[in-house]
């Protein structure tokens, strides 16, 4: 088929992903993997083949670029002795394992090997899809090992085509070529994103910073792939700077664009891979022999299940290990959440990858006895991880009886009633600062009132619900009702709103007639404080009152009070009032 139908029969099956999820109440990515595998029992359709270098080199950095701009630095640095073991001596433990299986089932030691090194991490990009119902420290876990485990994961690839290639491979080769990986990674992200960051703080239209901001994944993976290191580690290394600093050396109008623009290609990009898996499988079921193909599910569904139970093994080990800090849970909430962890760890865009890159680097006779091999299992793990462990997962977390963690909303409220106090506290000296009148001044503080009360106000309506559930919960447990009723809040519609004054209406415009001005004023002063004075008096004392809240809200960042996804949720809604105050046509 002609690239144009692919990209139009992509997009039509995306489109239709979307509106059947919702309905059958299934997960998108398992919808859209189910889709694909039904238009691969169309011939044409099964010769669309994805090649390796396009998920590796087009997929992937704007991925897991992404995902690292939304992932919590702080919860990466809380958890760190968890996440790397996890990310590295559990993905060579998974790859070993694998490749046992696969030569208990006939398969060459180093074409079993590539298979293990393929479908050893899980994917950041399927378990961003799936893992979101999960509560947010496991979450942001889960997400943190599987951003750096892929470098892991190549290393592995590359000792076993080494292997399958007949170069002799070493104890020294292999640390040299860990070291390389994660050492280079790191580095080119760090260079990459240094240099990113002297460009932006240079620039000021929104449309070149976010060309800038696109480069950046592309650029740290090409410059790991010239030094051989991990091209997907420089990748998540440079998101995580760029989050870090994006507040400071990017605009209000940048930001809020690229808050549009990016979440929406990731989908798209999303979609299309999980759609091009489904048709590879039937790609691949196609081309191997009837014979084979038993044997073949055998071993994928012996993968599957030797996975699991090495990931659960693992952590197992693992916990042994971790400190024992105050507010580490109870031995039977520790293990639920081994088993939540465990289903949640799913494959996808990496492994699929590596697979379809195993003609690169195995000569021929060796690749056509194994490559098709590798694509099948992998292909058929990535998608029992779908269709086997994604719907299983809500009902386990359900089990698992998860505490509510309200700590998020507690961070956003603190942040909140900071920032706007601060502010407050502030406006004096920024109105004299920026000469601004007294009619203004007051007018602006009285709006800064108003905020600080609506976030105190919500913070009390947060807290009194929680009791109000508690108290609830108790009296179900004790099958007594509830003996005040309402709670003696009054049920009668006499209330007025705002305070029991009722309020007015001009009965034309409540009518729908047309509005008009009712009076005009022909001796307005212009030279004394005109409305566009105040106007602009106004925007000036706003926007640096937002500068200042800003100041403060990454003040409690840096101090670890506030966490980056919480910094993020309010920078958004800053950046967007920032935006109104200058209007559109002045993003530039």
């Amino acid at each position: 088929m002609e690239g144009l139908e692919v990209t139009v029969l992509l997009g039509l099956t995306i489109l239709a992903g979307t509106l059947l999820a919702p309905r059958l109440r299934l997960a998108l990515p398992l919808v859209l993997v189910i889709l694909g595998l039904l238009l691969g029992f169309v011939p044409a359709l099964r010769e669309v083949q994805l090649p390796p270098e396009t998920v590796l080199l087009l997929f992937l950095p704007v991925m897991l670029f992404w995902e690292s701009l939304t992932t919590s630095l702080r919860s990466i640095r809380r958890d760190f002795r968890y996440i790397v073991p996890m990310s590295t001596l559990l993905v060579v433990a998974s790859a070993f394992a694998v490749a046992g299986i696969g030569v208990l089932f006939g398969m060459p030691w180093e074409i079993a090997l590539i298979l293990g090194a393929a479908v050893a991490p899980p994917d950041a990009t399927a378990v961003a899809a799936l893992g979101r119902l999960l509560p947010r420290r496991l979450f942001m876990k889960l997400k943190a090992e599987s951003l750096t485990n892929d470098g892991t994961a190549l290393v592995l690839y590359a000792i076993a085509v080494s292997l399958a290639l007949g170069d002799q491979v070493t104890p020294l080769s292999v640390t040299w070529d860990v070291l390389v990986s994660y050492g280079g990674g790191i580095l080119a992200g760090v260079a990459v994103a240094a240099l990113a960051t002297l460009l932006l703080r240079r620039m000021s239209s929104t449309i070149v910073i976010n060309v800038t901001l696109l480069l950046v994944p592309f650029s740290a993976f090409l410059m790991a792939e010239l030094v051989h290191a991990s091209g997907v580690l420089a990748v998540v290394v440079a998101g995580v700077i760029a989050a870090w600093v994006s507040p400071r050396v990017t605009t209000a109008a940048s930001r809020r664009q690229a808050d549009a623009a990016w979440p929406f290609g990731v989908f798209l990009l999303n979609g299309a891979l999980f759609v091009l898996i489904g048709l590879e499988v039937q790609y691949v079921v196609h081309e191997i022999s009837a014979a084979a193909i038993g044997r073949l599910v055998l071993v994928t569904l012996a993968v599957w299940a030797t996975l699991l139970v090495v990931r659960y093994l693992f952590q197992l080990l693992n916990g042994l290990f971790q400190p024992r800090t105050p507010d580490r849970p109870a031995r039977g909430a520790r293990a639920r959440s081994r088993l939540v962890s465990t289903v949640a760890g799913m494959r996808g865009a990496v492994s699929l990858a590596i697979a379809l890159s195993v003609p690169a680097g195995v000569p021929e006779g060796v690749a056509a006895s194994g490559r098709d091999e590798i694509v099948f299992v992998t292909a058929g793990v990535i998608l029992l991880s779908l269709l086997g462990q994604a719907p299983f997962l809500p009902a386990l977390v359900r089990w698992a009886r998860f505490p509510v963690d309200h700590a998020e909303d507690e961070e956003y409220e603190l942040a909140e009633r900071a920032i706007s106090g601060a502010a407050l506290a502030a406006l004096d000296d920024l109105a004299a600062e920026h000469g601004i009148g007294q009619e203004v001044r007051d007018r602006v503080r009285t709006e800064g009132y108003q905020a600080l009360e609506f976030a105190n106000a919500r913070a009390l309506a947060r807290e009194q619900a929680l009791v109000d559930a508690a108290a609830d919960a108790l009296d179900q447990l004790l099958d007594e009702p509830d003996p005040y009723g309402t709670g003696g809040v009054p049920t009668t519609d006499d209330t007025e709103p705002d305070g029991g004054v009722g309020a007015t209406a001009d009965p034309a415009v409540a009518d729908g007639a047309t509005l008009q001005i009712i009076a005009t004023s022909a001796d307005v002063d212009l030279a004394q404080r005109s409305p566009l004075i105040r106007h602009e008096e106004h925007t000036r004392l706003k926007l640096a009152l937002l500068d200042r809240k800003r100041e403060v809200l990454l003040g409690l960042r840096s101090a670890g009070t506030v966490d980056d996804l919480v910094v993020r949720r309010i920078s958004a809604r800053l950046d967007l009032e920032q935006v109104r105050l200058q209007g559109i046509e002045d993003i530039d």
